[in-house]
């Protein structure tokens, strides 16, 4: 993964999974053989984001896939345009491109190009205001393990919502 700030002050962020076998391989249905260390898989995606998380674009390519009719996939996640990264991302792209609807690997690609996107724009996001919830509980408690409710974490940053043990 990458992330990268363009010219036009938005970010590229970048994924790619490269699939080589240690050992020769015979591909399904072609029976084409592969020698050790060629790639069966080549797939990457580029999310072009702006601060706000929001995508504005997104590129893809299997450069090297198993089946020709693979290299069909990239373009259906061109449905993610328009869609914000945030709470939920998981669940919005499984909604968008499970199944047939897309490829898998490339899919699952998309999960953790979130979590890159967010360390990447933490530096430009970290002084805006905190998300809360209805109640004025910042969202971010209770959403990973280290901002659980009841850690330190959550006890130094908002000792109000702490409800772990007293110190």
């Amino acid at each position: 993964m990458r992330a990268y700030r363009r010219v036009d002050g938005l970010y590229d962020i970048e994924a790619r999974v490269v699939d080589n076998k240690p050992i020769e391989f015979v591909a399904p249905l072609t029976n084409r053989v592969l020698p050790a260390g060629q790639s069966i898989h080549d797939l990457w995606i580029r999310l072009v984001i702006d601060d706000e998380f929001l995508i504005h674009d997104v590129f893809s390519s299997s450069d090297s896939t198993p089946f020709a009719v693979c290299k069909q996939a990239p373009p259906t996640l061109s449905v993610l345009k328009g869609e914000r990264i945030g709470g939920g991302w998981a669940k919005l792209v499984r909604s968008k491109l499970k199944g047939a609807a897309s490829c898998t690997h490339l899919m699952e690609l998309l999960g953790p190009m979130a979590t890159a996107a967010y360390q990447a724009l933490w530096p430009v996001v970290r002084n805006r205001p905190e998300a809360l919830d209805a109640n004025g509980r910042p969202v971010k408690i209770d959403s990973c393990y280290a901002y659980a409710s009841n850690r330190e974490v959550t006890l130094q940053l908002w000792p109000q919502f702490y409800d772990g043990p007293k110190p």
